[in-house]
């Protein structure tokens, strides 16, 4: 036996949702966070988790800086200035996609979540404050989080 809802109930609710609740209230939140200590960028749908990544942090503690950033620039196939190498290149250490981040004074171009030419460091600390992803993972990222998203940097045990 199917059960119904009462239609008093059925008007109830839309009227909650169209003149009460706040339109932010009816939008998903999505935010990424980075734990340092596990070497996990996490993505969570209002405060759900929802997709896990290993990925590379800075080599000392103090390379990858910890707060609450917002993802600002996004490119693809970014050039790596400081040996000139150009994007698309197997030689780019910042593998195919580029999220930056806006940390103070960086204008989103000098910390950022980006991929790899090194794929065997992912799930270390080896990099010089980004983060690293895989070429796969992060170009799957680039192509699902916009920019405005809020990224959560910590360290912290699981």
């Amino acid at each position: 036996m199917r059960k119904y809802f009462p239609l008093w109930f059925l008007f109830s609710l839309l009227f909650y949702t169209i003149l009460i609740c706040p339109a932010s209230a009816l939008e998903d939140e999505v935010h990424i966070e980075i734990n340092k200590t596990t070497n996990r960028l996490t993505i969570f749908l209002n405060d759900v988790p929802v997709y896990v990544f290993s990925v590379a942090t800075g080599k000392n503690k103090n390379l990858t800086p910890e707060g609450e950033f917002k993802i600002v620039t996004k490119v693809e196939n970014p050039w790596y200035l400081p040996k000139n190498v150009p994007g698309g290149s197997p030689q780019n250490p910042l593998g195919t996609r580029w999220l930056g981040l806006n940390i103070q004074n960086t204008g989103g171009y000098k910390y950022g979540i980006h991929g790899t030419n090194n794929p065997a460091s992912i799930g270390h600390h080896v990099s010089q404050g980004c983060i690293r992803m895989q070429n796969k993972d992060v170009e799957w990222l680039y192509s699902n989080i916009p920019i405005g998203t809020r990224v959560i940097i910590k360290s912290n045990t699981p």
